[in-house]
């Protein structure tokens, strides 16, 4: 007769994986997870600044980005970006305002005439024609809209509003001027400047 064979199932046929077995699997989708994360966080950010702002900035990536206070009060928050996120004075870069106010662009321009002025410009009939010119592009703004103001190569500052072209001042002088308000070495806000051109301190 033949001898009957007692069939003895795998292990892994009767039962779950061992808890250690669960461990290693939850520990390694926590390790894939951070890893993804640290990734997205080290990758530059694409430029949101509208068609014509990357024709004018090529391979634009973000620099840099910070907010604007006053008083306690959110203002604006800014964001810099440049070729490759690479910022360059003297070449292609975008600026861009996103306000967290209403505001009125006649207030807009005389802020922007202060800050020129405290940057030691006094010919007051320059100022004059900078202010003209700049009543003309500056809009009124409500909270949640922005301005993107584009240095081109040829030192234009070149001024928009999603892809709608607001205005352009074809003056080297006063496009150094004006993005010195944020990005000059003696801005205002240092603190902001450093975090707009990546400076750690």
């Amino acid at each position: 007769m033949m001898q009957s064979v007692k069939r003895v199932s795998s292990p892994s046929q009767t039962t779950a994986y061992p808890k250690h077995h669960r461990s290693w699997t939850r520990l390694r989708a926590i390790l894939i997870s951070l890893t993804l994360g640290a990734f997205a966080a080290i990758t530059p950010a694409s430029a949101d600044i509208g068609s014509a702002g990357k024709k004018i900035v090529p391979s634009a990536q973000l620099v840099g980005s910070g907010t604007m206070t006053f008083l306690g009060f959110r203002v604006f928050k800014a964001e810099l970006y440049a070729p490759d996120g690479s910022y360059d004075p003297q070449s292609p870069f975008a600026l861009k305002l996103i306000y967290q106010r209403n505001f009125k662009g006649k207030d807009i321009v005389e802020r922007s005439i202060d800050e020129i002025r405290s940057q030691g410009v006094t010919n007051q009939a320059k100022l004059n024609s900078w202010r003209q010119k700049m009543e003309a592009i500056f809009p009124n703004i409500q909270k949640g809209q922005s301005i993107t103001g584009l240095r081109t190569g040829n030192g234009s500052a070149l001024f928009y509003s999603g892809n709608r072209k607001l205005g352009e001042i074809r003056d080297r002088e006063f496009t150094r001027y004006f993005f010195s308000i944020w990005l000059g070495s003696h801005t205002q806000d240092q603190r902001l400047r450093n975090k707009l051109i990546g400076k750690s301190s």
